[in-house]
């Protein structure tokens, strides 16, 4: 059953718009809108490139994983597809994990976490 609703008042539909222009104020300002100038568009891990419509899908990791450490430098974040992050996340967890719950300071030489890649040098 459908309910009926009032029309908005002027009043109200201006305290909404004017929320929703701070709300946007504040997203221009945040560490997202910061990142996405001073980095280039592209997966840090993957490589894929991000523009337009599908820029939603880079994200901004924080290297740290510390969400409140954002130096204006960006020093502390890079760029990663949603892919990419949660692959990140997802390895920080299983670190943990066989680690008896103490997180390690450097996660390519935590247990269980082997790099594919090591070796590839005095393969070439």
């Amino acid at each position: 059953m459908a309910t009926r609703r009032t029309p908005l008042t002027d009043a109200q539909k201006k305290k909404i718009l004017d929320e929703l222009h701070r709300d946007t104020s504040a997203r221009k300002t945040g560490y997202r809108e910061k990142a996405l100038k001073l980095y280039p568009h592209l997966c840090a891990s993957c490589g894929r490139e991000f523009s337009g419509k599908r820029l939603k899908e880079l994200t901004v990791h924080h290297k740290d994983h510390n969400h409140d450490n954002n130096p204006p430098d960006g020093s502390n974040w890079e760029l990663l597809c949603i892919y990419c992050h949660d692959h990140e996340h997802e390895k920080l967890l299983d670190a943990k994990h066989r680690t008896a719950g103490s997180t390690p300071t450097d996660l390519s030489n935590a247990p269980g976490l082997a790099n594919p890649f090591d070796s590839l040098n005095s393969l070439i």
